[in-house]
Order: C-alpha cells, then sequence, then structure tokens
C-alpha cells in the first residue's frame, strides 16, 4: 500500500484537523433515531435535537485543525461527547433491563438496537481516546515528547513510519473497533490508568452488549 508522504508531513506539520471526530459525534447522534421506543431517552427529536444544536456550536467555533489551544472549545467538546456518552450509557441499561427480562418487549427491535448501540460506543470511544490521549490534539501537536496514554506500533517501530508521525483518529477509531470486537487491546496498548480504565469499560460495554444481544437472537430463532 502506498502512503501519501506529503499528507502525512503536512497533518504533522498543521495539526489534527477536527472534523473526522466531530463527524463521529454527528454520526453516533443519528444512530439514536434508529433505537427502539423501550430504550429512548425521553421523546425520540429532543435530546437528538439539543445534542445536534450543541455539535454545531462547536463545529463553529472549532478551528480547521488542533493547532491552538481554547479551553472554552476543549470544554464545548467534552460536553457534547459526554453528553452523547451518557445518553448511550442510558440506553445500554435499558437494553440490559429488556434483554434480560424479556416481557412483551418485542425481541427484534431490541436486537437492532444493541448493533446500534454497540457501533455508538466503538465512535464515542474513539473520539475520547482522540481527545485524550496525551491531552488531545492540541497537546499532540505542540508538546509531541510529552508520555502517551496509548502506545501504538508506529512508536515501537519508528522506521515504519514517517519521521515525527502521531496518530490520527482514524488510529483512534480502529483502536476502538479491535478493542470493542477483541474485549481487550490488540496492537494498540494502553499505558495510564485513565486508557485502561476507558479500554476496560469499553471492552465490558462490548461483552455485555454482544453477549445479550447473540442470546437474545437465539432465543428469537430457536
Amino acid at each position: 500500500m502506498r502512503v501519501d508522504i506529503r499528507h502525512v508531513h503536512e497533518r504533522i506539520e498543521r495539526g489534527d484537523a477536527f472534523w473526522p471526530a466531530q463527524l463521529a459525534v454527528a454520526v453516533a447522534i443519528l444512530l439514536n433515531l434508529g433505537l427502539s421506543k423501550e430504550v429512548l431517552v425521553g421523546p425520540r427529536w429532543v435530546l437528538p435535537s439539543v445534542e445536534a444544536l450543541l455539535l454545531v456550536a462547536l463545529f463553529v467555533v472549532a478551528p480547521r485543525r488542533a493547532t491552538t489551544h481554547s479551553r472554552s472549545r476543549r470544554r464545548l467538546s467534552l460536553l457534547v461527547t459526554g453528553l452523547v456518552s451518557l445518553t448511550n450509557v442510558v440506553t445500554l441499561a435499558l437494553l440490559v433491563h429488556f434483554l434480560v427480562g424479556g416481557g412483551r418487549v418485542a425481541g427484534r427491535p431490541l436486537i437492532l438496537s444493541g448493533a446500534l448501540a454497540w457501533l455508538t460506543n466503538v465512535l464515542l470511544f474513539a473520539v475520547w481516546y482522540w481527545e485524550l490521549d496525551r491531552g488531545g490534539p492540541v497537546a499532540r501537536f505542540r508538546e509531541p515528547a510529552h508520555l502517551p496514554d496509548f502506545l501504538f506500533p508506529q512508536m515501537e517501530s519508528p522506521q515504519l513510519a514517517p519521521e515525527g508521525w502521531r496518530p490520527g483518529f482514524v488510529d483512534y477509531l480502529y483502536t476502538s473497533f479491535t478493542n470493542a470486537t477483541a474485549f481487550s487491546p490488540t496492537d494498540t496498548m494502553p499505558l495510564t490508568p485513565v486508557a485502561k480504565t476507558l479500554m476496560g469499560v469499553q471492552s465490558l460495554a462490548a461483552l455485555v452488549t454482544v453477549g445479550l444481544v447473540v442470546a437474545r437472537a437465539v432465543n428469537i430463532l430457536a
């Protein structure tokens, strides 16, 4: 596979773009609209509308690339991500309640909701990893020598990456996806208590979601 070295060096010199993380949060908000009514937090459109408005505000105030510190922008970014994450936590709790309790709730809509919740889990934890590793994208750009929270393969084998390489959002998205499928780290290792806690929580949430969804699916097919 050929790598566009000029594009990589441009990103290294100019800082990470904000739009991939913003897009991931936007997709997570949209996924909430496909959930079963039993696991919704309030009316279907109210909370996603509030989250979308906050995300639009973040998109307006954020620069194109993470090169300068802005305490208010970072707080808004963490607020939006935290609100969407909290919504997903409540959704998972309700999903567990109905999948375990069963009752008269239809199984197939809950299985679909479980799949959407799992995908939302992947997107949101990718944003959290991107936001918190070494203090966030701006800190990684301005202080590249800061101790990392995650050890990527390119850090162990720098000869396989361009000079000055640092992880981008796709790297964190891949880390989130593999952690949610393997229920443990794969090629990227957590180094700090914060990173280990985040990956542990994600693995547990993914394991519970997949386990319950598969069990309910088998029950329906049987």
